[in-house]
């Protein structure tokens, strides 16, 4: 739902109710993700896609007959079949489960405020109950505090939602995740889509030279924040990175050491330069980042690895190193090679192949991680 935040943060404010009709499980290969939503409100105005247009007119009248029947919430499913495939299926392929709900913002306040923080920028979740006798009901949250639905009462089962909801924020992951069975916490057994609104990733390019502006440029489109951090102060200039959101005059392993990481972080390590190299990747592979490459040749590489380890870094740590940086594209240029890092990036925070399509087999967009939650293809980005 957050794809379409500005639109339902006007109408919250309008006390406009709308039906929400939003994807909540995805088999095979589908054109848009977990999460994305389309809104119609009373008026018939419709906002938003999920399927690239294939099943769009379908979810449309459901969403007038939810808005018109003032009823509970609803799902719908929607595949592929030789006699529909051009009616309401899905001509990708693949199969949508799809949720829709009325929704009513006077009733339900705590939903403006937080698609008001996604407009903005600020952090915030909104969970939606996908099954369960709680099905359709929703939760916000904003800082460490959450605000639920008058459905969930004062019961353990709101309890859980938003703690769990608040995990998930301060992990920056959109998610579908199973709670309950628990009598002493949450009893109710329910399915809960996650929706997260949170601060860009980062990508920490050190090394300021040519295959760093590129990078930083590629990394900016991907909608990571970028920050270019050298030792050099005639190298690290904003002039020579103007696709940068930071540019940093540093010792690298000195200003990865004071700055904020996480899952999702990118560590590019561009210098291959043993004495920026060693202390840098020393420290980034001991931190709980997603993706550490070092740039330069397999000598350097393997020059590398040694001194790595005579400074005591382990094989496991070790095995986390994507080096030589990037996928076997044939790159040569600074923007040829900011392309191939930034598809390993986006390959390893999926858990895919790199391979070309026509060698793989199965669907086209897999889901990655457990099965109790589910990322979507923008968790990592």
């Amino acid at each position: 739902m957050l794809n379409i935040a500005d639109t339902l943060h006007r109408w919250c404010r309008e006390e406009r109710p709308f039906a929400l009709a939003t994807v909540v499980d995805v088999t095979g290969s589908a054109p848009l993700p977990i999460g994305t939503s389309v809104a119609v409100d009373e008026d018939g105005n419709a906002i938003g896609s999920i399927s690239g247009g294939c099943v769009e007119g379908a979810v449309y009248e459901l969403c007038r007959q939810v808005l018109r029947d003032r009823g509970p919430a609803q799902r719908a499913w929607f595949g592929y079949s030789d006699d529909d495939a051009f009616a309401v299926g899905l001509t990708c392929g693949g199969e949508l489960d799809v949720l829709v709900q009325r929704i009513d913002p006077a009733a339900q306040p705590h939903l403006g405020a937080a698609f008001g923080a996604a407009v903005e920028g600020r952090p915030a979740a909104v969970a939606q109950v996908v099954d369960g006798s709680f099905a359709g009901a929703t939760l916000s949250v904003l800082g460490d505090s959450w605000i639920a639905d008058r459905a969930f009462g004062d019961g353990p089962t709101g309890r859980a939602v938003g703690d769990r909801a608040g995990s998930q924020l301060r992990s920056g992951r959109t998610g579908l995740v199973s709670l309950g069975g628990d009598a002493d916490t949450c009893p109710e057994q329910v399915t809960v889509l996650v929706h997260v609104s949170a601060a860009r990733p980062r990508m920490l390019i050190f090394g300021a030279i040519d295959f760093a502006a590129a990078l930083a440029q590629a990394g900016r489109f991907l909608g990571y924040h970028v920050t270019v951090c050298d030792a050099r102060p005639v190298f690290a200039t904003e002039a020579r990175f103007p696709h940068a959101d930071e540019v940093v005059v540093d010792w690298p392993h000195r200003y990865l050491a004071q700055t904020a990481v996480d899952a999702r972080t990118a560590v590019c390590v561009l210098t291959h330069d043993a004495k920026f190299d060693i202390p840098l990747l020393q420290l980034a592979l001991d931190l709980p980042v997603g993706y550490v490459g070092a740039m330069g040749s397999r000598r350097t590489h393997d020059a590398r690895l040694h001194r790595l380890r005579e400074v005591g870094v382990t094989e496991e740590q070790l095995a986390r190193l994507r080096s030589p940086i990037g996928l076997d594209l044939g790159a040569r240029t600074p923007e040829e090679t900011a392309i191939s890092i930034t598809a390993e990036i986006i390959a390893h925070a999926h858990q895919s192949t790199g391979l070309p399509l026509t060698r793989v087999t199965g669907p086209i967009h897999r889901v990655s991680g457990a099965a109790s939650e589910i990322q979507t293809v923008c968790d990592f980005l």
